[in-house]
């Protein structure tokens, strides 16, 4: 049983009311830890320690800063095998990928390293003769960063590090599903001499959390990745204290298959893309439209390489695809495929808990073909491993239903004319696109989505200039 304390001003402690709540295994039910679980109180107390430390930190050069950063990111490298089997513990997913998570983590922390000493300002020729003008970028202040529980130390990694780097300091809040991974971070950073105080870690009410964060006034920024529901509630709130937002929310990515494409390569890649971390991923590709002379092939190819992927606890031999991270989870993924198949959808593999596996948020990956436009699936975000299937004729019609969705995350093209590509990308209202890749994102690329996928961007020189302010200097009379 790990009993799982805050992080607050440098010291390992219990909520200020003493609240716990339980850490439950997703893949076998079992309670595995208890929680400390603050309030608004212990969130008031963290930014004062955070407000008290930039009267500091927010001096140093970017070149101290980086030393820290580095050798935090050399720390998870060093430890990553403890730290992956937290992970797993905490969130099912397999462990190659936990360990695959934590060294992009520490990737994110040396990269800002390097991206914070290049904060650069400008010097702007003026119309008159006795005056000179130059620009420069200052840390923020105190930021709140608040993350979802899907990827636990990739979330938190790439805005605490950036924020880091620009001479923020930060209250961070990770999902109550899945502390250990953040925490392991604050670990990291301590070990490698950060003050007390520069990275402050609350486990507790999100709700009680972000209304203290709304409403601190040393507070100036929440970054946030979750929900759109949630994000709403942010956006609403900031509009009273002119507390500024990044928001990476919600997704509903199309996948536009055209049929100049090789229909077996594609559909074994895309069994493997759409069920990465379970279909837990903001931006994976899920809306996939195949054209219809393909349409077939494709969906006979895709349910059988979908069929044979392995199911299971995170920690054994070959599993690929862990549980969903709650009950909750597990049965609404289970309604929208109940809903689908009442609209005449049909599951060609999976949907049903698997029979070896007795415990556990578990779901045998389905693919649903003969979707129709209007189809739940179609319209929600799923979050959960279902593939469904829709068929079009040509590029005008597949561009306009792509964009029928109030998301604009991440989208994907594949085909192999680049006029279709170019001219497909170009018409897309999405943040990211992807053709003929799985994966339009990295550490040096700035990713963001457009409409009610969010604002602002992580990562990339782009995540840095979230947390830097940027002031004019002018002088006359020279």
């Amino acid at each position: 049983m790990m009993e799982v304390k805050q992080f607050i001003n440098g010291q390992w402690i219990n909520a200020i009311g003493n609240g716990t709540i339980p850490l439950i295994n997703p893949a076998t039910e079992e309670v595995i830890g208890n929680i400390s679980f603050g309030n608004g109180d212990d969130c008031n107390t963290a930014i004062d320690a955070a407000s008290h430390a930039f009267k500091t930190w927010g001096k140093t050069t970017p070149y101290f800063r980086a030393g820290i950063l580095k050798k935090a990111a050399q720390f998870i490298r060093d430890n990553v095998e403890e730290l992956a089997t937290d992970m797993v513990n905490e969130s099912g997913k397999p462990i190659t990928e936990a360990k695959g998570e934590f060294i992009v983590a520490a990737n994110l922390f040396e990269w800002y390293a390097e991206e914070g000493k290049r904060a650069y300002g400008k010097t702007i020729p003026t119309n008159r003769i006795d005056k000179r003008s130059f620009t420069q970028w200052q840390a923020m202040g105190v930021i709140g960063v608040i993350t979802a529980w899907n990827f636990p130390a990739y979330n938190p990694a790439r805005a605490w590090a950036a924020a880091l780097a620009a001479g923020c300091t930060v209250v961070a809040k990770p999902s109550e599903f899945t502390p250990m991974a953040g925490l392991h971070l604050a670990k990291a950073l301590e070990a490698s001499g950060l003050p007390p105080g520069v990275l402050n870690v609350l486990t507790g009410d999100a709700a009680l959390i972000g209304e203290a964060m709304l409403n601190h006034p040393q507070l100036k920024k929440i970054s946030f990745t979750g929900s759109t529901k949630v994000g709403k509630i942010l956006m609403d709130g900031a509009s009273k204290t002119s507390t500024k937002l990044s928001l990476e929310l919600g997704g509903n990515a199309p996948v536009i298959i055209y049929n100049d494409v090789d229909v077996q390569a594609v559909a074994k890649a895309a069994s493997l893309a759409r069920f990465r971390n379970n279909g837990q991923v903001c931006i994976a590709p899920q809306r996939f439209y195949v054209q219809e002379n393909i349409y077939n092939e494709f969906a006979e190819a895709v349910s059988k390489q979908v069929a044979q992927l392995k199911v299971g606890n995170g920690f054994e031999e070959g599993v690929q695809l862990g549980p969903l991270i709650t009950s909750r989870q597990r049965d609404g993924v289970n309604e929208l495929l109940k809903k689908a198949t009442d609209e005449k959808a049909h599951i060609l593999t999976g949907g049903k808990m698997p029979a070896h596996l007795k415990k556990g948020y578990f779901i045998q990956p389905a693919v649903v073909a003969n979707c129709s436009a209007a189809s739940v699936l179609a319209h929600n975000e799923i979050f959960g491993p279902v593939l469904p299937l829709f068929s079009f004729n040509n590029m005008e019609e597949v561009i306009a239903r792509a964009n029928d969705t109030p998301y604009g995350l991440a989208s994907y093209v594949f085909t192999n004319n680049i006029t279709t590509a170019f001219t497909t990308a170009e018409q897309l209202e999405f943040g990211m696109v992807g053709i003929n890749e799985w994966t339009p994102h990295g550490t040096e690329l700035p990713f963001g989505g457009w409409k009610q996928s969010g604002q602002g961007h992580e990562s990339g020189s782009e995540g840095l200039y979230e947390y830097l302010q940027l002031k004019l200097v002018s002088i006359g009379g020279i």
